[in-house]
């Protein structure tokens, strides 16, 4: 009986339009919606404080009070149009039964992957993704549940995952600023095996957002952040199908949610190739794409647009620069979108721990001050 009512739920939110809904189906809106990745982190005090308490990141993401508390305190601050679950991209692997840990000043390390029966032994871990991650879509519905109390009820609520090259990267290389080297190594010397690993992730991945969308989330996101060390040759085999095929498992399930892809910093060319064979068939099968900074937002704007949202990309480092020139340039955004539907102003990365308070704020009262 406890997944229909879920459904029932997620029926009843999608029935009440937001800024953020409307613009993923590219209705015409008054203003563009806004939010940021990571906008529930370390530049807040209120995090930093509540962070404390807990050394463990990953108890933490595990904590649904604490998620849920952490992911409404943007909303409090900025009133953002969206807010999107507190947790990590490593909670696949970690459900998988990889050793995760999260090293202060070094970031994540993860028991590597380093043959073909550790990638077995992965196959077997499937079914019990879903029950090792309920802390997480118990922290979903805490946060849904949060925002009608606090009245952000025009807000909507982002579920995510990481991407099966970016969760694979971490696998093989322990860290990706090695350049996804091991993993790209893998994908050449044991296709099988590499395509073994990308339908573990695959998987687990449609398992863990249709539960995330079950439990309250409203749009899902799929992060992608080392897309753009996938070389051309691999693009299809490590990037396009897999994001694809996450957006099939979730659209047969949940065929009214919206996705957003980030695939971050890949060609123009893998972009608009993306949006083609995403909509084959007549269907689409994901409805936003994240833009990051280093690409052209006029072009994405005059070729992708047209056929699904289009979300960014203001680099992150301006807000450092502080709230005029954050001001000025998140004008310059919208200036060129010039009141086209279709378009989510976000950052083009997430947000740096580093950024003023003051520079979020002005760039969100830009933007919410605008009209189209």
């Amino acid at each position: 009986m406890e997944k229909p009512i879920l459904l029932s739920i997620q029926f009843c939110y999608n029935q009440f339009m937001t800024l953020l809904l409307d613009t993923l189906a590219l209705k015409p809106t008054n203003r563009a919606p806004i939010w940021m990745m990571r906008q529930a982190g370390r530049y807040l005090p209120e995090y930093r404080e509540l962070r404390a308490q807990t050394p463990n990141f990953l108890e933490f993401c595990y904590s649904p009070n604490k998620a849920c508390e952490v992911t409404l305190q943007p909303l409090r601050r900025f009133n953002f149009d969206a807010a999107i679950l507190f947790a990590d991209i490593l909670t696949i692997p970690d459900a998988l039964g990889l050793d995760v840990q999260f090293v202060k000043g070094d970031g994540p390390k993860l028991e590597k992957i380093k043959s073909v029966a550790d990638i077995d032994r992965l196959k077997t871990k499937i079914p019990s993704v879903a029950t090792t991650l309920k802390p997480v879509f118990e922290a979903v519905t805490k946060i849904r549940a949060g925002m009608n109390a606090e009245n952000f009820t025009d807000t909507t609520l982002i579920g995510f995952c990481g991407a099966p090259w970016t969760v694979a990267a971490y696998m093989l290389d322990d860290k990706p600023s090695k350049d996804t080297a091991n993993l790209r190594k893998l994908a050449y010397a044991d296709p099988a095996a590499f395509n073994d690993l990308m339908s573990v992730l695959v998987v687990s991945s449609i398992a863990y957002l249709n539960a995330q969308i079950e439990a309250g989330a409203e749009v899902v996101q799929i992060f992608d952040s080392w897309a753009n060390s996938v070389p051309t040759d691999l693009f299809e085999k490590a990037v396009q199908e897999p994001l694809l095929a996450i957006c099939a498992g979730v659209k047969v399930a949940h065929p009214n949610v919206p996705i957003i892809l980030f695939p971050k910093g890949v060609s123009d060319r893998h972009l608009a190739q993306l949006v083609k064979v995403g909509a084959k068939g007549g269907q689409k099968l994901f409805d936003g794409m994240g833009i990051s900074h280093t690409q052209d937002l006029a072009w994405a704007a005059d070729h992708i647009m047209p056929h699904v949202a289009i979300q960014g990309n203001l680099d992150p480092a301006v807000l450092l620069a502080g709230p005029e020139v954050t001001k000025r340039e998140t004008q310059k955004i919208l200036d060129m979108i010039n009141g086209r539907p279709g378009f989510i102003f976000n950052l083009g990365h997430g947000i740096t721990p580093p950024t003023p308070i003051e520079s979020v704020a002005a760039m969100v009262n830009t933007v919410q001050n605008s009209s189209k």
